[in-house]
């Protein structure tokens, strides 16, 4: 334990974490989350502050949920076992995995997130920007590295591009979240249509690439992601998406949640203008070419076994149809991966460190998160198969099904998150036990995908799965409300960045939900005739279903049992989640111009380091900072930084109230159209000086003369 009278100790810290960055990012958490409880720091920045550095607020009161980032789903034995370590010290012992490839635990005091923090950095193991208007986790397909169908492992490049953004001055205060994603193969394992950018991996004439995805996305709106490029070679990977970062943080909307997406943003101004704009960046990108060394990326690799343990099997039926669900074939001669299906994502550290030490000692020291909340241990000798059956099954891990239609994915809902409407886990349960139950044969099942979420943003990514369930709520005829999902069908991967997002057909109670699932599977058994889930829907079309599902409807005849929502024993109160409050007064207007300041000085640090790109970018951010600032003071709109470097010229300079010798656009968009010297930098940060300093003073005489009014 680091901690004197309840302070986060930092001397004692800085002797244990070697990198100055990394000491400086929990230095400075620790001491916002101090001001933050003094009143000094307004809510709404300090929210921004912490769920960049992966401390997300709960629906429980006074706890925090803690979400750890794990890159492309790769998870090395140590650093699983840290993860388990800082859950039982500092949470309830449990481990979530989420649909992007994160481990998340509950519970946590948010005094208490530097040190948690601390410890995780000892395994290289990070919390920074796994939440937040940032980009978010970089995901891939579980099995890159070792698919039998891929072109080149995708790893070495999702781990550089990974690193490049990490704290990368141009992703830090956008209006909105940005996700990544790398596919393997042509099957689009990563999901590449549903991402703000997806890469999928190619070869053309020999030469490796990927095909560029962009502006795709979940939601209460889905949007099919764009082809942006075709094909491009693997050193553009990353100016590109530096390319279209930039343009998403200038234009993307950032007054409303509802429409601060990047799909949203290229829905407006359409694929071609979108080109243009990233075009229009290219002089202000430092590296036009970002060569990434794939021989130089440290993979794992598989232990020497010199004897294989002898073992018995129990039940030879079960471990046959385990052996046909849950085996992946490897590229790689003489091995396979496992598949372990862990119901909704949930295991305890206990089963952590046990499973860490089984791969540690004869497979590859790693496990594979997977966007199914799964697990997959690669590189398992082929002979090793029964003893890790029966290793597996000491700790419970060897449930067949692994990615069949018996496999549910479910966010947590009602359980902790704020935003949940209705249960997620609790009605996964018993549709998988539906689905055992009454139709064994879907266990081996590859074609059937169901997804439930508790709220419409989707992390349960219900609208692209074959059948979705979306938490909601119905009333009553006397206005009584009961938990109730909304049933989504059709949607589907088709791969290679195609993809079909489901439909709404019905809404039903919630307690109605395993009546569905068995129309749909009962009608789908006897019509279909051999058809996949998806074509078979199309052919028949939205509303033949929703005729048989209609009734389900009907809430003029709930019973009590339907007020009562799956998993609990009271009446269902609709709740969002309660929100933290910082119980003070701030002066917002004076809080942005520190916020100015405070980025001309990171600016200066980054030019003194020499990174003159990342120095130019946090200029850029206190000069609309600073416009903001003022834009505010007169109640004027903030939506995008287009719109207010926009608006203050024409308030503020074309009026005449502010002399800048030129138009504010003029001064600021010289961000675009120079190549990032050291000269420029250093001009363009004393420009973000003098302007603060103009703006400042503004404002005070303004302030003045209000007073003086008064």
């Amino acid at each position: 334990m680091r901690r004197l009278g309840g302070a986060f100790n930092m001397r004692s810290f800085e002797t244990e974490i070697e990198n100055p960055i990394v000491q400086k990012d929990i230095i400075e958490l620790a001491q916002k989350i101090e001001l933050f409880h003094n009143g000094k720091i307004d809510e709404e920045k300090f929210r921004s502050l912490r769920l960049a550095r992966g401390v997300y607020g709960q629906r429980q009161e006074g706890v925090q949920m803690i979400r750890i980032k794990v890159p492309y789903g790769k998870l090395k034995s140590n650093q699983l076992r840290r993860i388990a370590a800082v859950s039982d010290e500092y949470s309830r012992g449990r481990l979530h995995i989420t649909t992007r490839q994160d481990i998340q635990i509950h519970y946590v005091d948010l005094n208490r997130t530097p040190e948690l923090w601390a410890e995780l950095e000892k395994d290289e193991v990070t919390v920074r920007e796994a939440c937040g208007n940032v980009v978010r986790n970089v995901t891939a397909s579980e099995t890159a590295g070792i698919d039998v169908n891929e072109p080149f492992d995708v790893s070495p490049y999702a781990d550089a591009l990974y690193k490049f953004f990490l704290r990368n001055a141009i992703c830090q205060e956008m209006g909105r979240k940005f996700k990544v994603s790398f596919s393997s193969t042509d099957e689009d394992t990563g999901l590449s249509y549903l991402h703000d950018i997806g890469y999928i991996a190619k070869i053309k004439d020999g030469v490796r690439g990927f095909k560029v995805m962009v502006a795709g996305g979940l939601g209460s709106q889905p949007r099919h992601a764009d082809v942006l490029f075709d094909f491009v070679e693997t050193d553009k990977i990353i100016p590109i998406m530096e390319g279209v970062l930039r343009v998403f943080d200038r234009y993307g909307e950032r007054k409303s949640r509802a429409k601060a997406r990047m799909k949203f943003l290229l829905k407006d101004i359409g694929l071609e203008a979108f080109r243009d704009l990233i075009a229009e960046e290219q002089k202000a990108i430092e590296f036009k070419s970002v060569a990434i060394d794939a021989d130089a990326y440290v993979a794992s690799t598989p232990v020497e076994i010199t004897d294989t343990p002898k073992v018995t099997i129990k039940d030879q039926q079960a471990f046959e149809t385990w052996k046909s669900t849950n085996l992946i074939p490897q590229k790689q001669d003489g091995y396979v991966g496992i598949g372990i299906k862990v119901l909704l994502g949930d295991f305890y550290t206990d089963k952590a460190r046990l499973l860490a030490d089984l791969v540690d000692t004869y497979a590859a020291g790693e496990v594979r998160l997977t966007l199914r909340q799964n697990i997959v241990i690669p590189f398992v000798k082929e002979e090793l198969v029964p003893f890790f059956y029966t290793e597996l099954e000491k700790l419970g891990f060897v449930e067949a099904g692994y990615n069949k239609a018996v496999d549910i994915t479910a966010c947590p809902g009602t359980d902790t998150c704020n935003l949940g409407i209705a249960s997620s886990t609790g009605i996964a349960e018993e549709l998988e036990r539906v689905i055992k139950a009454e139709y064994p044969q879907y266990l081996k099942n590859e074609d059937l995908v169901i997804k439930i979420s508790g709220c419409m943003n989707a992390c349960g990514q219900h609208n692209m799965a074959n059948i979705g369930f979306q938490g909601m709520t119905v009333r009553t005829p006397d206005k009584l409300v009961a938990p109730a999902l909304q049933v989504l069908l059709g949607g589907g991967n088709q791969g290679d960045g195609n993809a079909t997002f489901a439909d709404k057909v019905v809404k039903v109670p919630s307690k109605r939900g395993p009546e569905a699932l068995r129309r749909i599977l009962n009608d789908f058994e006897a019509n279909a005739n051999g058809k996949q889930f998806v074509e078979y829907y199309q052919e028949k079309g939205e509303k033949y279903f929703y005729d048989f599902l209609n009734d389900l409807q009907d809430a003029t005849n709930l019973t009590q049992a339907d007020f009562i929502d799956w998993g609990e024993e009271e009446k269902y109160v609709k709740e969002i989640g309660i929100g933290e409050c910082a119980g003070v007064v701030i002066d917002l207007i004076a809080t942005l111009f520190f916020e100015s300041e405070e980025k001309i000085d990171n600016a200066k640090q980054s030019f003194e380091n020499g990174v003159y790109s990342g120095a130019i970018y946090l200029a850029y951010q206190s000069l609309v900072n600073s416009a903001k600032a003022l834009l505010l003071a007169e109640n004027k709109k903030t939506n995008t930084h287009a719109g207010i470097i926009k608006d203050f010229d024409e308030l503020f300079i074309t009026s005449g109230k502010i002399d800048l010798g030129t138009s504010f656009s003029e001064l600021i968009y010289q961000i675009n159209k120079f190549a990032p010297t050291e000269d420029f930098a250093s001009k363009y940060i004393e420009n973000a000086n003098q302007f603060l300093a103009k703006v400042r003073a503004f404002r005070e005489a303004q302030q003045a003369l209000e007073q003086k009014a008064v």
